[in-house]
Formats: structure tokens, C-alpha cells, sequence
């Protein structure tokens, strides 16, 4: 966000605004100017969460939904080395959408929509990850980061306003040593020094400094002026389109007397109103209000203006004073639902980052949720918003419904981003009562209740809002990360009736063995295609846990917040792996790594799925899918490894599906009815039980739950791929023998490759 252009500006009309720092140093020197006023504290740094992901998220694979794993070690290496400099750090992310920026907000979301076509066009013609010009980051990549710092002991704010504004206000308040971003506001705000992360050196903590003062020399204003030139300028609450004539008779000004030919466009136009500012600031005594009257301006856009410039006037500060007008003026008609105890325990939450949903929908009536990788041209897979709009509407029946009736009940408004959703208004969603056995639960009962009894009502809550009661009795006997993970797949499954047997089977197996896989293994998965089908389940799971965060809360938490973090259930490459493997037809030994216990446990889990969606009615069948390679016309040049791709191992691209209930037309459809041969697939389940895993009990290979600070993983037997496929694979007969020759000379090509 920031004003438009000036960035830019610093860099290429006036580099000497921007100052190479040494951070440790500049620490040093905080600590001695705090000794020598008495009011000694250690140096912080305050962060800006939200501008650091993209640097943070620094893992090479980012398309299949997460390298997780891999992620909280870079998190804990980067938190590290500020901390080996005894630098403080605190963090804040953007907690809110503010009305006054929806319209820009929905422009991002837009031109993310059109980035993320090009991706999957990309993967369907490639069969692999495109390059950085295509960069996205994982969904739900900022939610959870929350948890993963303050898992890793740092001190993390979810803001309730404009994060830049809260992260200005904080720094000064607390006389912090500086502000870590990459957000041209920070130079306007009369804050604490602003500091680039983009230029951050991890390393040797060595960063550019943004000096305010010697900005202000070079465009011949004071700071106190700034506020407005970023308005005529443009940024998030005053459009660049909405001063565009003030600009062009600046700038016709500016080239009429000072001609400046070695400045850039932008850099002329930047000079031009700067030099705008000063001439209307005729004494410094002078009132910004008798300022804007002396304007060419209509009464709409000075009102426009005045609000512009108050968004940078923090607490204390001279000039118009910022105008707190209601955040969310829907907030008081939800005091008839909720009790002020509640309200006060939900804004808590936010402010700590541990009350996800919860917040937008008991103090604002809206909620929001950006762009998640999604195949619009995939109609058989639906959007992530509509699988889970059954969920959200019983998190807000939970939440506002819990008097009986929901007639009066407030309705929701979603702004979701999904495929054929053009973004022009917000959903309206009613809530949906919850009905768990034990009757309807009341929000304070579950949120501050103290009985013994509490605890089972709010899990009880919690699976009803999901659906998937009956796994209630697991609760204890296996971890609590794959209790939410079998919670959150019977939902899928209930939900899409597209999804398969082949899918749950990946989705399962991966959350079992990841619990016994490093980071350093999991980096070495290699997948020799990548399917844009099993992309797109890996972001609907990701996004489904982030549901579970905001049941979870609205139930009063019955699982431990970190139960439902994704590095403890999900990686992107091994989701893919096993995918791929499901889908060519592997045994359930390959999926489980040769582990019996693991075996077990799969079988285990899979069996209760089973029964839930067989109560609903929902019979899970096997739909294998072949996966073809992208043709080789579709490339100007090979890429390493395309030719061990085209040896036969399943892609993403062109993949079809082999079986009943395909799609025969454009948008989200409902499939044809699924056979429902119960007796026909539970003998093939007996038949494979017999041959393979016969007289084996259920014996779940627990685990103690362990989610505070870095869960201790423990590394399993190293297994050699041949092409994407593991050698143990190839031992169990899985593949035939023209199937294992094609995959064995894959291999044999990719070694060549790589000499």
C-alpha cells in the first residue's frame, strides 16, 4: 500500500534519503541514548507483519500449498538473529478491511484473480511450478504466521484499525528504535525512523534507513505538511484518480518554471506537488482546514481530503485530530446477541491473534478472505468458499443464534474471493443453527464457563459444526492434529462428491507420516509433475484449517490452537506425493511408508470417515485418475527433468479421470448420483485386508501432545525415488512390469540430468 510512486521517488531523485544502517549498531546506540535520559529499555523493533511474508516465505516450492515445515525453520532462523542482537521485536498484521479502502481491496483481489489463471495455465501445460514472476504465496500464509511467532515467544498484535496506523502509533508511544516495513506511509507518519525489510540483510543485520529529515529537505517541506502531499499524491483512502486535475495543473506549473529535465515523469509530478504544498502553507501558523478551503476543490473532496490527511495524525499530534468515526457502524446491533463479557473476550482475542473469525463476525457483521490457488476453468472441484459456507454458517449460528430462533438474527456480509464471484457486492449469509445432542450451548457457557462439564459440550460444538459428531470418541486415543485433520476431511467429503477414495487416501496418509519426516526430508521430496487438480485440494485443506481455527474459538477451544497449525498435518510436496502414488494405484504399505503401526492407524482412521459419510448417506468411491504428461509441442526448450516427465508418471497436466460422475458442462455443477454398491466395495475392502494388513488391531502408535514452542521430529528410514516413485514401491509389485521399466529409465534419465 503507501503513496503512489514515492517509493520510487526516494530511490532514483533523491538517494541520499536513503542510508545504509547497521541495526546492531543502531541498537547500541538506542541503548546508550536511554541510559543517558534515565528512561533506559531494550531496543525494538517494530515489524510489519504482513510486508515481511513475501521475504519470510522464502521455501522453494510455494505451489502445492505449503512447504510448512521448512517455513517455521526460516521463521525461527530470521527471529533468531534480531534476538542474538538483543533487538526486541513486535509484531502487528492488518486485523481489519476498512470500508473507506474496500474498493482497492477489491482491485488487488482482481488482479491476483488473473495472476493465478496464468498459474494454473502454467501447470497444466508445464507440469511444473512456474517461475517467480508468478509468485504466490500460500493461503492462509498470514494467519497462520501468527501463531507460528508467537509459538516461537515473540509478541504479535492483530490490528483493530489501520495496521499502519497502529504500528505508527505504537512505535512512537513505546520510543521504539524503528519501524521494519516496506510501506511508503511510514515516511509520512511523524513516527520512530523507518527502516526497509526489503533491503533487510539477515545476515549482518544490515538494512536502508528512510531519513524523514533529509526527505523533507529534498522536496522543501516539514513534516507536518507531509500528510497532505501523500493525499494529492494518491494512497488508499484518497484515490490517485480522485486528484488527478490538482496533480496536472501542479505538474504544468512545475514544468513552466522549472524545467528539471533529469527527473523521471514521476519524479517531476512528486516535485510539482510538493511544491503545490508549500505554496499553500502561506505562514506555519496557518490552519490545514483555511488551507483546504483555498483549493480548487468541491466540498465532497475536501471532506475526502480532511479524512486523507487525519488517517496520518496520530494521538497527541497538532492538526486535524483523526477522524474516529464507528470501524464497523453494524457493531451495536449485535449487542442484543452477544453479553459485553463476551465482546470484551472477543476483541481480546483478536488483539492476541487468537480469536480468528470471531471477531469480524460478533464487531463488524463482515468478513473477508483473499485469493486461494483455485482452477477457475476446474468446475468439477468447487471454490473453497463454497465448500466451507456450510461450516461458517454454523460458526455464526454459534455465535449469534444460540437464543433459539435465528429469524432475527443479523446477517452476515462475505467478501470472498473466488472463481465467478466478480467482487461488485458482498455475499449475504444467514447463520445456521447448531444442534449438537447436548441442546444449544449459550456463547458465555462455552467462552467462561468453569464446570468440568464444559469441556465435552464444547467439543460436542465444535464436531457439530463440522458435522462429524461421532468422532468424538477419538478424542484422547489419537493426537489432536489428526483428530482436526480426520474432522476437517470427512467435511471435504461431505461436502464434494468429486472427492474419491484416492484423495482421502492422500489426504490421510500424508497427515500420518509427516509426524515422523524432518524438514530436510520433506525438502527432498522431488516430484517429477505436478498435478493442478491436487494443487488445488492442497489449498481447500489449508483453508479448511483455518476454519477449524475459527470454529475452535466460537466453541470456547476445545483442541489446542496449535493442534490445528499446519506444520503438525500438511506439507505441500508430500500431499503431492502421496497423491500421485494414491492415484497410480499404489498399496496402502507404499502410502504408509512400510510402517505398520502407520498402516494401522490409516486403516483406523479411514474406517471412521467411512461410517460418518455412509450415515449421510455419502458413499466414498474409488476414482482413479490418469495424469498426462503436457506435450512436448506445448515447450520452446526442455526443461531439467521434462524427460524423465515423459516416461509415464502421472502430471497435473490434461489429467482425466477414469470412472463415473465426470462434469459435462461449464460451471459448479452437481455430479450425477455416485452407485452406492456398499456391498461391492466393502468386499474389495475385506478382499485387500485379507491379502495385506489381515490381523492387524488397531493399536494407534500414540503420541503425548506436544505443541508448545518446535515439536521434536524424529526422522524415519530414508527412502530412494525413482522418478517420483520409491523404491519400496517398485518391491511391492505395485506396477507392472512395462510400468516399472518406463519408471526405472525415468530415473535413470534424471541422474543423467543432474550430473
Amino acid at each position: 500500500m503507501g503513496v503512489k510512486g514515492l517509493q520510487g521517488f526516494m530511490y532514483t531523485c533523491c538517494p541520499e534519503v536513503c542510508v545504509t544502517v547497521n541495526l546492531r549498531e543502531m541498537a547500541a546506540q538506542h541503548v546508550a541514548r536511554g541510559s543517558a535520559t534515565a528512561n533506559s529499555s531494550d531496543p525494538t523493533l517494530v515489524v510489519d507483519g504482513m510486508a515481511c511474508l513475501c521475504h519470510w516465505y522464502s521455501c522453494k516450492n510455494w505451489v502445492c500449498g505449503g512447504q510448512w515445515r521448512e517455513y517455521m525453520d526460516v521463521l525461527k532462523s530470521w527471529v533468531g538473529a534480531f534476538d542474538s542482537a538483543g533487538i526486541r521485536l513486535v509484531f502487528f498484521f492488518d486485523g481489519v478491511v476498512e470500508e473507506q479502502k474496500r474498493q482497492e481491496w477489491v482491485k488487488r483481489r482482481r488482479r491476483v484473480n488473473g495472476e493465478i489463471s496464468k498459474i494454473f495455465n502454467y501447470i497444466k501445460t508445464h507440469g511444473e511450478q512456474p517461475g517467480k514472476n508468478l509468485f504466490s504465496l500460500p493461503s492462509a500464509l498470514a494467519t497462520f504466521t501468527c501463531f507460528a511467532l508467537r509459538s516461537l515467544g515473540q509478541e504479535v498484535f492483530c490490528s483493530v484499525k489501520e495496521a499502519d496506523y497502529e504500528i505508527a502509533n505504537y512505535a512512537r508511544q513505546h520510543s521504539s528504535m524503528g519501524i521494519l516495513g516496506q510501506d511508503s506511509d511510514f515516511i509520512i507518519y511523524d513516527s520512530v525512523p523507518y527502516l526497509s525489510v526489503e533491503k533487510l540483510q539477515i545476515n549482518s543485520l544490515t538494512t536502508v534507513l528512510y531519513d524523514r529529515q533529509r526527505f523533507c529537505r529534498a522536496i522543501g517541506l516539514t513534516t507536518a505538511q507531509l500528510p497532505l502531499l501523500a493525499c494529492l499524491l494518491g494512497n488508499d483512502v484518497v484515490s490517485e484518480g480522485q486528484m488527478q486535475h490538482i496533480r496536472n495543473d501542479a505538474v504544468a506549473t512545475y514544468r513552466k518554471h522549472d524545467l528539471a529535465p533529469h527527473h523521471t515523469p514521476r519524479g517531476q509530478m512528486v516535485l510539482a506537488v510538493s511544491k503545490l504544498v508549500s505554496s499553500l502553507w502561506g505562514r506555519d501558523e496557518e490552519e490545514p482546514g483555511q488551507i483546504l478551503q483555498s483549493m480548487n476543490l468541491s466540498a465532497p473532496q475536501r471532506e475526502l481530503l480532511k479524512r486523507g490527511i487525519s488517517f496520518y495524525i496520530l494521538p497527541g499530534q497538532e492538526a486535524f485530530q483523526r477522524c474516529d468515526i464507528p470501524l464497523h457502524p453494524s457493531a451495536s446491533a449485535f449487542e442484543k446477541y452477544v453479553s459485553p463479557e463476551i465482546l470484551k473476550a472477543c476483541t481480546e482475542k483478536h488483539v492476541t491473534t487468537e480469536g480468528f473469525m470471531v471477531y469480524h463476525v460478533l464487531c463488524a457483521g463482515v468478513i473477508q478472505c483473499s485469493n486461494t490457488l483455485e482452477d477457475e476453468e476446474d468446475t468439477e472441484l468447487l471454490p473453497q468458499a463454497l465448500v466451507y459456507k456450510p461450516c461458517r454458517q454454523h460458526i455464526y449460528g454459534l455465535l449469534l443464534g444460540h437464543h433459539g430462533s435465528t429469524v432475527d438474527s443479523p446477517v452476515i456480509r462475505e467478501w470472498f474471493v473466488y472463481p465467478g464471484n466478480p467482487l461488485t457486492e458482498p455475499d449475504m449469509v444467514h447463520p445456521v443453527q447448531v444442534n449438537p445432542p447436548c441442546g444449544h450451548p449459550s456463547l458465555d457457557l462455552l467462552w467462561l464457563g468453569t464446570d468440568p462439564n464444559v469441556s465435552a459440550l464444547r467439543l460436542k460444538s465444535f464436531l457439530t459444526i463440522f458435522d462429524c459428531q461421532e468422532l468424538s470418541e477419538l478424542y484422547g486415543t489419537i493426537e489432536d492434529s489428526l483428530l482436526a485433520a480426520l474432522c476437517l476431511v470427512s467435511f471435504i467429503v461431505l461436502q464434494m462428491q468429486s472427492v474419491s477414495q484416492e484423495d482421502v487416501d492422500a489426504y490421510l496418509s500424508q497427515c500420518i507420516c509427516l509426524s515422523m519426516k524432518s524438514s530436510q526430508e520433506l525438502q527432498q521430496i522431488k516430484l517429477p509433475f505436478l498435478s493442478s487438480r491436487a494443487v488445488q485440494l492442497g489449498s481447500l485443506y489449508v483453508r479448511g484449517l483455518s476454519h477449524l481455527l475459527g470454529a475452535n474459538c466460537a466453541s470456547g477451544c476445545p483442541l489446542p490452537n496449535a493442534a490445528l497449525m499446519p506444520w503438525h498435518s500438511f506439507d505441500g510436496q508430500l500431499f503431492h506425493s502421496k497423491y500421485m502414488l494414491a492415484h497410480s494405484g499404489a498399496e496402502k504399505t507404499v502410502l504408509l511408508d512400510s510402517d505398520s503401526s502407520r498402516l494401522s492407524l490409516f486403516l483406523h482412521l479411514r474406517e471412521k470417515l467411512i461410517e460418518t459419510c455412509r450415515k449421510r448417506g455419502r458413499v466414498l468411491q474409488s476414482k482413479p485418475r490418469t495424469n498426462n504428461a503436457p506435450a512436448p509441442s506445448h515447450r520452446t526448450t526442455a526443461t531439467p527433468g521434462y524427460r524423465a516427465r515423459r516416461a509415464g508418471w502421472p502430471s497435473g497436466g490434461g489429467e482425466h479421470q477414469r470412472g463415473t460422475g465426470e462434469m459435462t458442462g461449464g460451471g459448479w455443477r452437481k455430479q450425477e448420483e455416485e452407485r452406492r454398491d456398499q456391498s461391492e466395495y466393502g468386499s474389495r475392502e475385506r478382499l485387500w485386508e485379507r491379502g495385506r494388513g489381515g490381523g492387524q488391531h488397531f493399536n494407534p502408535h500414540f503420541h503425548p501432545n506436544s505443541y508448545s514452542g518446535n515439536p521434536q521430529y524424529t526422522s524415519g528410514s530414508p527412502r530412494q525415488y525413482i522418478g517420483g516413485l520409491s523404491l519400496l514401491h517398485l518391491e511391492h509389485n505395485s506396477l507392472d512390469s512395462e510400468q516399472r521399466g518406463l519408471a526405472v529409465r525415468a530415473w535413470g534419465v534424471k541422474r543423467m540430468g543432474n550430473m
